[in-house]
């Protein structure tokens, strides 16, 4: 990234109340402390020898908590939650985590649940809100999906929206979901401060792929992979119980190859990763379909993972898109699955090949333990920063801390797979692919 960023968090204005939540200002008394503005982190690690240059305020990340000072009172507060876009595990325990923490820790009783995305602002959807409170949502993490339900679409219908938010006298609103939730809540606040209301908009990122810009990793990701690794092992045993069996496994990502990497990575049983972000052949000396014939002609048995938006470049016939402005991608994995049984048909060589694609299954799983705690912080993170009236920010982990991070910043562009970087490297390194399956590479 090239393009210099500035992470300057905008606020609603001065914060002149006591917040309720009892800690400290003082190390070593063994009570968690209040974080301040003056606790930032830097993005970058990376160091070479000579001197630095010295960081500016908006070089640096805000980091996230509770402020000794908050901007609204807690008795006058109305919050709103909203997810929105495709399912992802984790979002329930996102929904639990920000009302317990406005429940338990401010003392907030009007919080409101926004139904079906952002359609539920619109007038002629009819959709009810939700009264929240513990007893509402102290089981929802047990499921999957979402309590609130979601929908792709209707976040342009910005004015309308923010009509429904003064009816509803909302003071802030926590917004889950990806790249499009989030320009939607960047367009929301802004026509929230050309109307000179204080509102709070605070997003949480929500997308399976990883493929967010700057943080660390997305909610839900982690259980993704998990899942399908599971899904692997089930493709490994199918293909080393026939004598040339291929399992053939579709995950998502569809600019970004993050869950296919990561999965090669953790079951040690995939032999090819196909991603977006490497090119490749599937006929030719050099290509995909003459290395998986090698690998059965010594092995007799193969697994892949092709990630959904691989070969798109060379599938796709006609861009259309979705109600959230998605580009409907083609099915790369069936494509794929036809051309080994061609290829493999042509040379009459008898294969074996299981195909599954577990997409929604995975999409719909509860979150495993370790995204359950993310998003119970990334929860009460967001409470902490709507309380302190701060706005248009989403709340992310880098570099293994909670920070504020301008919305803008983090959808100017999407977080990819590096082929040059060292994990994409030990991906190499754990199925013994090629570097790249081209014939003839053109940079």
């Amino acid at each position: 990234m090239d393009e210099k960023l500035d992470f300057t968090i905008e606020e609603l204005g001065k914060r002149s109340v006591q917040t309720p939540i009892k800690l400290s200002n003082e190390r070593g008394d063994k009570i968690p402390n209040y974080v301040t503005d003056d606790h930032f982190i830097r993005l970058s690690t990376a160091v070479s020898p000579g001197q630095q240059q010295p960081l500016k305020k908006t070089d640096m990340l805000e980091c996230a908590g509770p402020r000794e000072l908050i901007y609204f009172t807690p008795a006058h507060v109305h919050a709103g939650i909203v997810s929105c876009g495709g399912l992802c595990p984790g979002i329930n325990d996102v929904i639990r985590a920000i009302v317990r923490c406005l429940w338990y820790r401010y003392g907030v009783r009007r919080i409101s649940g926004i139904r079906y995305g952002y359609l539920g602002f619109l007038p002629e959807y009819q959709y009810d809100v939700i009264r929240l409170d513990p007893s509402t949502v102290d089981d929802i993490h047990k499921t999957g999906g979402t309590f609130l339900g979601s929908a792709r679409g209707g976040g342009r219908e910005v004015s309308q929206i923010v009509d429904t938010m003064e009816r509803l006298n909302l003071n802030m609103l926590f917004t889950i979901g990806g790249d499009g939730t989030q320009r939607g809540t960047m367009e929301i606040a802004d026509e929230i401060i050309q109307r000179k209301l204080k509102i709070s908009m605070i997003g949480i990122p929500k997308t399976v792929d990883n493929d967010f810009a700057l943080l660390d990793r997305s909610f839900g990701f982690n259980t993704a992979v998990s899942k399908a690794v599971e899904v692997v092992t089930a493709a490994h045993m199918e293909a080393t119980s026939a004598y040339n069996g291929v399992g053939l496994v579709k995950v998502m990502g569809r600019e970004s190859g993050f869950i296919a990497a990561h999965t090669a990575l953790a079951s040690h049983e995939v032999n090819f990763v196909l991603i977006p972000e490497v090119p490749f052949n599937l006929e030719g000396y050099n290509g995909f379909l003459h290395h998986l014939e090698e690998r059965l002609r010594k092995r007799h048995h193969s697994v892949i993972v092709v990630a959904e938006g691989a070969m798109q470049d060379q599938i796709l016939k006609e861009k259309k898109t979705d109600a959230g402005g998605n580009i409907k991608m083609a099915d790369v994995g069936t494509y794929i699955r036809s051309r080994i049984i061609k290829h493999f048909e042509d040379r009459d060589m008898e294969i074996t090949l299981k195909y599954i694609d577990p997409s929604y299954a995975i999409r719909s799983a509860v979150a495993d333990p370790d995204d359950s705690v993310y998003c119970e912080r990334l929860g009460n993170a967001a409470v902490h920063a709507a309380m302190a009236g701060k706005t248009k920010l989403i709340i992310g982990l880098v570099n293994n801390e909670f920070v504020h991070l301008p919305i803008q910043s983090v959808i100017k562009y999407r977080n990819k797979v590096n082929p040059e970087s060292s994990m994409w490297r030990d991906t190499l390194d754990a199925t013994q692919q090629p570097p790249l399956m081209v014939n003839r590479f053109n940079g």
